[in-house]
């Protein structure tokens, strides 16, 4: 008999894992790490290979179908493709998906393919050169382009992911919406969170989706939500009324979707968190070093969700920010 699915005190079910395989990246985005003395947590407390597919095969007997692996940056991990062909093949597991920032997609988009991926996000905020360096601290534009379009005549599925900072970003929504447009790809606009190492965030920084969605629609094609939408989806979609693709809106900040929530994240250093906001974890590394059976390790992931929060409540006083900056967690 299969085991009862995840169910928190709220009703919803989670079949989604996020899995974090390092805190570490070859860029240093300012919303998300600082440029120079960035806490890393010693490789020897990462997760190892056979304790993430360990990890991913027993939520996939709680009902985990979907998993999406993220860092830090995920491609700096060493051998990655091999755990990507690791939870490919695992029983029960219909969706697997990567969040990188592309700059080692020229290198690893072909093995990865090889090893069953076939879905990923690539973070671009900008196609502007001088944006890029000034967001990401680095000048890798070109290797990001070059990655998506290796990745693209692989014929992966590609979405893109572009953070929403107000007074910086707006001369690019347009611009990355036609390249995407003319790609085959689907563009994420992310409004700007309370998650970065440097404390910098305030919500008049935010870049909200409406202001986006209007932007488009007058410059581009109108824009219709998507017929029938995925209400656990983080994303608000909708399609251009010309026929001409589709955009997506992360709109944590204007319109929390904490409700409908399906997702569990599994960190880098082995802690179990509900939200990606969440003030508390499970330890789940201790338990796997330490021997614990297959058993013990879902009764650990089902405490974890039964004691899951309604919301993040971060458009209220009561909101706190979470003490790891969004490297730490896992995108």
């Amino acid at each position: 008999m299969p085991a009862a699915p995840l169910i928190d005190r709220y009703g919803r079910v989670h079949d989604n894992l996020r899995i974090s395989v390092t805190d570490r990246c070859n860029i240093r985005c300012f919303y998300c790490m600082p440029e120079n003395g960035a806490a890393f947590v010693s490789r020897d407390e990462i997760l190892r290979f056979e304790e993430i597919e360990r990890f991913a095969r027993i939520a996939a007997a709680l009902g985990i179908s979907k998993i999406r692996v993220t860092g830090g940056e995920p491609l700096v991990r060493r051998d990655l493709p091999v755990l990507i062909e690791r939870l490919a093949g695992l029983p029960g597991i219909a969706d697997l998906a990567l969040t990188t920032n592309g700059i080692l997609l020229p290198e690893l988009a072909e093995p990865l393919w090889r090893a069953g991926l076939r879905r990923i996000n690539v973070h671009l905020d900008t196609l502007d050169r001088e944006r890029f360096r000034q967001i990401a601290r680095r000048d890798h534009l070109p290797r990001v382009l070059l990655g998506l379009e290796t990745a693209r005549q692989l014929g992966y599925s590609i979405k893109l992911n572009a953070v929403a900072v107000k007074n910086l970003v707006e001369p690019d929504v347009v611009p990355l919406a036609l390249y995407a447009r003319e790609n085959g790809f689907e563009v994420r606009y992310i409004e700007f969170m309370p998650l970065d190492a440097q404390d910098l965030w305030d919500r008049g920084k935010v870049l909200l989706a409406d202001d986006i969605l209007r932007m488009l629609s007058q410059a581009i094609a109108p824009l219709r939500p998507v017929p029938d939408p995925d209400p656990r989806a983080p994303a608000t979609e909708y399609v251009y009324a010309d026929g001409g693709g589709k955009v997506g809106f992360i709109a944590s900040i204007s319109r929390p979707f904490c409700g409908n929530c399906n997702r569990i994240r599994l960190t880098a250093d082995g802690k179990l968190r509900y939200c990606l906001f969440a003030l508390e974890e499970e330890d789940v590394k201790t338990p796997l070093r330490a021997g614990a059976s297959d058993e013990q390790i879902a009764a650990l992931v089902r405490r974890a969700v039964a004691g899951k929060w309604e919301g993040h409540e971060i458009n209220t006083g009561r909101f706190v920010a979470p003490p790891r900056p969004m490297y730490s967690i896992g995108g």
